[in-house]
């Protein structure tokens, strides 16, 4: 098989509608959003990953940019952004279906004729299982290199932090958690009770952890932020007991996406230490850490003051943190699995990156 051929060409509809087009509003945004990123070089990116339509039998496949562009939509329209006072409610890849077949300015963006359905719903979730943590790292890279081709400038500082996230499952004891993975990695463990593979399980990923004498059960975002313009630069999952001091080697190396190099990294107290300066210091980066009081001496007045001035930096990333939460639901997990949540949160780096882009270029409102 190969890939559907799905070429934009005028239907009876197109012809009709025509006149009424360059008088919506909607359509317009779409098309400036189709002209603000050269999608073909992420098309290239996506075909060399993806396999699927290579074989010579079986029903062609969708075309993975068209895909791509659908879970665009969905984080775009999630029904907490600023979009909910255009009725637009996209919470669910049933709903995705629904309005992409419903709306002519999502067709227009994803260059699918009205004549054409929408992919079906379980299309989206496949799609989801086939790309890869490098697909979507080379694609969030493309994307800021396009950025930065047009003059906004990153890795001059990158701001890390971490946050709490909810499990999409309600919480249980740490012997429940032990006794349900115990289970899940049996061959029994994987059928339902008609010996069918399982469909859905609970969230064996999340565990506990305490923070503020609050206990709180789920997973953690670890993530970096440009301190110039506020892109996500890097961003990943883990269990939420997980210490935030560990990740910031990982979202520094994640961070650098053009040939410039990082130039200061900036964290609050949570990653002070030896370890992390080292870190840095061996990869000739700033150090923007603040400090905290040791067992053997407190702050000076110098460390205070310099604390106090990277506060004013760092707050980027947590502005990202309220961003995504206020327009993507990002303070509890989508899915039951680690793996999925994981690619969900380099999906909402890439559309938020576009629409931060796009802001800042004053080139449209996403």
């Amino acid at each position: 098989m190969g890939f559907k051929k799905i070429n934009k060409e005028f239907s009876f509809a197109d012809v009709v509608l025509e006149s009424s087009k360059k008088h919506n509003r909607s359509i317009k945004n779409m098309e400036k959003l189709n002209k603000s990123i050269d999608w073909s070089r992420v098309e290239d990116i996506l075909m060399s990953h993806y396999t699927v339509g290579l074989s010579g039998e079986g029903a062609d496949a969708y075309p993975p940019l068209l895909l791509f562009k659908c879970l665009l939509l969905q984080k775009w329209f999630h029904p907490s952004t600023i979009f909910r006072t255009y009725g637009i409610n996209i919470n669910s890849d049933p709903e995705l279906e629904n309005q992409i077949n419903d709306r002519w300015s999502f067709k227009e963006f994803l260059q699918l004729p009205l004549s054409k359905p929408s992919p079906d719903h379980s299309t989206f979730s496949r799609f989801r299982s086939r790309l890869s943590k490098k697909a979507m790292d080379q694609i969030n890279t493309e994307i800021l290199r396009q950025f930065e081709s047009q003059g906004l400038t990153i890795n001059e500082g990158i701001a890390i932090d971490a946050r709490l996230v909810k499990s999409a499952s309600r919480p249980i004891s740490n012997d429940q958690i032990k006794k349900f993975r115990d289970k899940h990695n049996t061959p029994e463990g994987k059928l339902d009770k008609n010996g069918n593979p399982l469909k859905f399980c609970r969230d064996l990923d999340s565990d506990w952890v305490v923070q503020k004498d609050t206990p709180h059960y789920g997973l953690k975002e670890h993530a970096s932020v440009d301190t110039n313009h506020g892109f996500v630069l890097a961003t990943t999952m883990t269990p939420a007991s997980v210490n935030d001091t560990n990740y910031l080697p990982y979202c520094t190396i994640y961070s650098r996406h053009t040939n410039q190099s990082i130039e200061k990294v900036y964290a609050d107290k949570g990653y002070a230490g030896k370890p992390n300066r080292d870190f840095l210091a061996l990869n000739k980066i700033a150090d923007g850490i603040m400090r905290k009081d040791s067992t053997t001496a407190k702050l000076t007045k110098y460390e205070k003051n310099r604390n106090k001035k990277i506060s004013k930096v760092r707050y980027i990333v947590e502005q990202y943190f309220g961003l995504s939460h206020l327009h993507d639901s990002a303070k509890r997990a989508r899915f039951t699995d680690i793996a999925k949540n994981k690619f969900d949160v380099w999906y909402r780096q890439a559309a938020f990156n576009i629409s931060r882009g796009l802001k800042i270029l004053k080139l449209g409102t996403v």
